[in-house]
Parts: C-alpha cells; structure tokens; sequence
C-alpha cells in the first residue's frame, strides 16, 4: 500500500499535463508581480495570486493543456475535445462574467464612496479587477499554444 503511494506520488509529479501548466501560471503571475513592481514601485504580493491583468493566466494553462493532449494523443479524441471545450469555457469567462462583474465592482464602489449619494458604509472595497480584456485572453492562449508545442 506505501509503494503504490509513492508510485502515485512520484507519477504526479512527474506529470506533465499539471507541471507544465502549473509552472506557466506561477512564471506569468510572477511577472505580473515584477512588472507591477517596476511600474508602480510599490511590492503587491495579490498579483501573485491575483486574478486580470495581461497576459492572462488562465487562458494559457487552459490552452496549454489542450494543445499538449492534442498533440500527444491527437486532436480526434475525447480527451482533446474536453480539454479545447474547458479551455474555451475558461477563456468565455475571463474575458466575459468575470470582466463585467469587474466593472460592475468598479461602478458599485464610486457609488458607495460619493459622498451623501448613498448611506451604506462599507467596511472594504469591491476587488475591480476580476476578469481580462480580449487581448490579454487572446496573448495568454498564445502563449499556452507555443509552450504546449515546444514541450
């Protein structure tokens, strides 16, 4: 029962279908956090796990997944078909729910900080960066398609 633990163990990590991705979204979300560092001069642990922001995250492990499945099992199966089909879904939502509501977040909290407009007080404000715009989507998909060729 131990040995066929580790063997699990030892099989995950050495998976590539979650390294890879994993990897892909530690090395963009890094880059988020120093590119803001530069920009802002001010050290944001949130972008390492934060959500928006270019390029996206999301749409590049989804779409790397789904280009590694592709390519090493072929794009005729139905673990490829999953794969595009979650990425695609991911991608919706980023670009799409996610973003409104971030634009929703970022109406709401003007309203409830102009003065005499409203009588709520609230305690924190609304994260406004929720989702991505089309080009960030876009250039994390391409991203997620070049490493899952190259790997």
């Amino acid at each position: 029962m131990k040995e066929s633990l580790m063997n699990n163990f030892d099989g995950f990590l050495h998976n590539k279908y979650i390294i890879i991705p994993m990897l892909i979204w530690f090395f963009i979300q890094l880059f988020k956090l120093i590119y803001d560092l530069v920009t802002t001069k001010k050290f944001n642990f949130k972008r390492i796990l934060g959500a928006g922001g270019m390029p996206s995250s999301h749409s590049a492990v989804v779409v790397s997944l789904a280009t590694m499945i592709g390519k090493d099992i072929g794009v005729d199966t139905p673990m490829f078909a999953l794969s595009l089909l979650f990425a695609l879904v991911v991608m919706y939502d980023a670009a799409g729910v996610r973003r409104a509501a971030g634009k929703q977040a970022r109406l709401l909290n003007k309203i409830v900080q102009t003065p005499g407009l409203t009588g709520i007080e609230v305690q924190e404000k609304l994260v406004e960066v929720l989702g991505h715009t089309p080009k960030q989507v876009f250039v994390g998909a391409l991203i997620g398609i070049i490493v899952g060729l190259v790997v």
